[in-house]
């Protein structure tokens, strides 16, 4: 028999009525009523209500301790009368009737209340990230995320996947995002990086002979923090499969993704079979390649209708002129927004930076007009040529960027969703997932102009691959694929390049000689010269998608013991200072500033 329960706080219900029990917890509530002191347990399973009479010995000493203190509570099960019943928790219908209790674990003050949920300073959450994580909320995100990975776990072993474990310590990658570096003490000098992904050890799997291997795995990746992304360490669902094409990872993704979502959430799958959709479509008609397609707003290109002759808008026809494009979105049936709703949209794009956005609304009077600031400086065939373009109608609204494409894009990628959110045309009760393919195999540095690779390096270029036309590298697409829910990234994938000589050529488009191949992707290059299969894979992250399914919007509220925004673990003081004796063992020299 346990020594501390009989019972958890999560399961007595009118079944154990009038028995003799023993639960243990932390007190999360306490109501004193004067001659009655109701106490609220709490474990890890729920809450139950225990009641002491203040004839009893114990009353006095249960008054006195505060939240938070761990406690054994030995009574009797109690049935609730009709109008004290709460029905929210499984135990609602009971209380226990102490008889006596043990002081099992005392607390000091507390520097945040745990039986609330209410939003207290990121500083002190993660300080004292182990009573941060007592609160309901947050408790139940972490419970969420360990039977999601158990399911995912079990959905891949269905599949026919086997589960691999592969190395922390390994070489730095000169692709990606900083590496994190470890230093060898019996290599002096040298150096090990922690993996920003197991990318060349699970194709490395693959040309080992296995067939299908997936790994919940932990990637590294010295990265400043945002909202969707921790700084420094996430996990992936890390899979890839041999002799396949693009379609049969989209097969097996989609399969899974779907039973998971149906399995944690009650929201709709808007499509089961996930739209594909090229890079380029999403770029230029959502500004963005993570289109949230719960959003039915779209992006048009009107740059033609401003070399019109008879369109007066000068300010955008002189930037036409000298290469800027001009994009609009239309917004159905707004004729009757006030005026404020424009200007308020007009204002939020100043505040991001952008000069602002035009509008005018169609309204048709004698003949089509625009209604707003604008709308004098474009004559009625250049509204209708705008509508057909944009399949607008009368009543609609239009809101224009002008400038290069990068700016357009960006600006009217969050217009969009700012535009839809005002008008209340997102349904939040949905998930939307889609694929973004065709990526570009090369893209040139803004700064450098050079070219360098636009996704993963050791993709699988399209097209005949003993006919490629290397000297227009910015026109080669990738098998390379991401997956998007709701306007987040949960994962890149690609179909892999196993071909050592065409990969040589690709690297050299790139900057990258036969020497600074094999000598960064030694263990990759050897191996696929030894007879490597057709293969491919993707990596949802594990954050991402525990993120949406909990209805988060900080990856932070789903990770056990996040970091803050500078990289530093408040509660375990990391990084840290190290000793000299520590130093000289690894033959490092600190260089002080």
């Amino acid at each position: 028999m346990n020594k501390f329960r009989t019972h958890t706080c999560g399961e007595i219900t009118k079944e154990e009525k009038n028995k003799s029990i023993s639960i243990s917890g932390w007190i999360n509530k306490k109501r004193d009523h004067g001659n009655l002191l109701f106490i609220d347990l709490r474990d890890n399973y729920g809450i139950t209500q225990c009641v002491i009479d203040k004839n009893n010995s114990n009353f006095n000493k249960l008054e006195k301790l505060p939240l938070e203190t761990v406690i054994k509570i030995n009574g009797k099960v109690v049935e609730r009368s009709e109008d004290t019943v709460n029905l929210e928790i499984k135990t609602g219908e009971i209380e226990i009737s102490i008889s006596s209790f043990e002081l099992l674990g005392s607390t000091k003050e507390l520097p945040l209340p745990v039986f609330s949920d209410q939003e207290y300073a990121e500083e002190i959450r993660l300080k004292y990230r182990f009573l941060d994580l007592r609160r309901k909320k947050i408790h139940n995100n972490i419970i969420l995320r360990s039977k999601i990975i158990s399911f995912i776990r079990s959905e891949m072993e269905k599949l026919g996947f086997l589960e691999f474990q592969t190395p922390i310590l390994t070489s730095s990658s000169p692709e990606g995002a900083r590496d994190f570096l470890v230093p060898s003490r019996l290599n002096p000098g040298k150096f090990y990086a922690l993996p920003q992904a197991p990318q060349q050890f699970k194709q490395l799997i693959m040309v080992s002979g296995f067939d299908k291997y997936f790994q919940i795995a932990p990637c590294f990746r010295d990265e400043d923090a945002r909202a969707d992304r921790s700084p420094g360490e996430f996990y992936q669902l890390d899979i890839e499969m041999s002799f396949v094409q693009q379609e049969d990872v989209f097969l097996v993704v989609e399969k899974l993704l779907v039973n998971l979502f149906k399995k944690f959430s009650d929201k709709k799958i808007l499509y089961t079979k996930f739209p594909r959709i090229k890079y380029s479509d999403s770029m230029l008609k959502y500004g963005t390649d993570k289109p949230d397609l719960r959003n039915p707003l779209l992006i048009h290109d009107i740059t033609n209708v401003l070399q019109r002759n008879d369109v007066k808008f000068e300010i955008f026809k002189k930037m036409v002129k000298s290469g800027s494009i001009v994009r609009a979105i239309i917004t159905k049936n707004t004729k009757n927004k006030p005026r404020s709703f424009f200007d308020n949209i007009d204002n939020w794009a100043k505040e991001q930076g952008a000069s602002g956005l035009a509008y005018f609304t169609i309204i048709k009077d004698k003949e089509l007009i625009g209604k707003g600031p604008i709308g004098k400086f474009f004559p009625s065939e250049a509204i209708k040529e705008i509508m057909k373009i944009t399949s607008a109608e009368e009543g609609d609204s239009i809101f224009l960027s002008c400038g290069n494409v990068n700016e357009v894009e960006k600006i009217l990628s969050t217009a969009r969703q700012k535009i839809a959110t005002d008008l209340n045309l997102i349904d939040d009760n949905s998930y939307a997932f889609c694929w973004i393919v065709d990526y570009p195999m090369f893209e040139k540095d803004e700064l450098s102009k050079k070219i360098k690779f636009s996704h993963n390096p050791f993709s699988m270029p399209q097209g005949d691959i003993n006919n490629l036309n290397l000297s227009k590298p910015l026109e080669l697409k990738a098998y390379q694929y991401d997956i998007v829910c709701n306007g987040t990234e949960l994962s890149s994938g690609a179909i892999r390049n196993h071909i050592p000589e065409l990969m040589y050529k690709l690297f050299a488009i790139a900057g990258y000689d036969k020497k600074s191949v094999d000598e960064k992707f030694s263990g990759m290059i050897n191996a696929l010269s030894y007879g490597a299969p057709p293969h491919g894979g993707i990596a949802p992250g594990i954050d991402r998608i525990v993120m949406l399914l909990a209805g988060e919007k900080n990856i932070r509220e789903v990770t056990m013991f996040p970091m803050n925004q500078n990289a530093q673990d408040l509660m375990m003081n990391a990084p840290s200072n190290v000793s000299e004796e520590q130093l000289k063992e690894l033959n490092l020299l600190l260089k002080k500033k």
